[in-house]
């Protein structure tokens, strides 16, 4: 189950898990980060209904994590859930988990530390655009149709390429895997302005809830990947002195807008290509 953020896809994965008598899968990029379920929106036990829910909180802030990773992960959940059960509800807004699982994803190798640790700092030293500059050398095939501004798939790249001593698009074969259990895929869907209307109205509730001081616990440590999220980077401006606390606010509505639309952009492309 997938679908934009704010669209009530947790609550309808506990109903069907309840329906079902299942456990829920979460494929969600940000939630499985322990330290932050406020700007995540995690689930917290009431709304989870006494339902099992995998892959949340279960990884400090500074471990690394991936697509790939992800769809081990969730087959190895899968596998011993449905030695008691017939049915396993996954459910997240991170496109990419949700279609690592499905479609399966390219085998890459696996990179060191040797390489990712190093690279890290160097990228933190230099900035993204020495990043940005290191991929368009390693890979500029790849470079001409990632999101440069998604910092994160730019470093994978690179520390793949380093890793593999090839290009990235080279090792991208775009097939997709068989798999050997049946899958049915619901996407949720609403008006647009009913969504950001509820983006809104989450945002206010997430302030509610403590967004500012979840937020100034992990400012000390604003430079990992898991902090470079909507909510925490306009909350870490208005540290820093940028903005005023209800710029910050406004802007965290509006970038996760924006996030949401890109969320549908995706789910439209995937709807169109079958």
């Amino acid at each position: 189950m997938t679908g934009p953020t704010a669209s009530g896809k947790s609550d309808l994965a506990v109903k069907l898990a309840i329906e079902h008598d299942t456990e829920i899968i979460s494929a969600d990029s940000r939630q499985i980060y322990k330290g932050i379920p406020v700007v995540t929106a995690v689930p917290d036990e009431s709304q989870r209904m006494g339902v099992t829910h995998h892959l949340l909180e279960m990884l400090p802030l500074d471990a690394y994590y991936s697509a790939a990773m992800f769809e081990a992960d969730a087959l190895r959940i899968a596998n011993d859930v449905w030695k008691h059960r017939d049915t396993v509800i996954v459910c997240g807004g991170s496109m990419m988990y949700v279609d690592a699982l499905i479609k399966g994803i390219d085998e890459l190798p696996t990179v060191p530390d040797s390489i990712r640790i190093p690279l890290m700092e160097k990228w933190k030293t230099n900035g993204d655009d020495w990043l940005r500059d290191r991929l368009k050398e390693l890979d500029a095939e790849y470079y001409a149709i990632v999101d440069l501004a998604n910092m994160k798939r730019v470093f994978h790249a690179v520390e793949i390429c380093l890793a593999a001593g090839v290009s990235y698009t080279s090792l991208r074969t775009g097939k997709r895997k068989e798999r050997d259990f049946d899958i049915e895929k619901i996407v949720i869907e609403m008006p647009r302005e009913q969504l950001f209307d509820r983006i809104n109205q989450r945002v206010l509730k997430m302030v509610e809830n403590g967004l500012e001081e979840e937020a100034r616990r992990v400012y000390p440590m604003r430079h990992l990947n898991s902090l470079n999220t909507v909510g925490l980077k306009e909350m870490f401006a208005y540290f820093d002195g940028t903005m005023d606390f209800e710029t910050a606010v406004a802007r965290i509505q509006k970038n996760t807008r924006v996030y949401a639309k890109k969320q549908l952009t995706w789910l439209k492309k995937e709807t169109n290509n079958g």
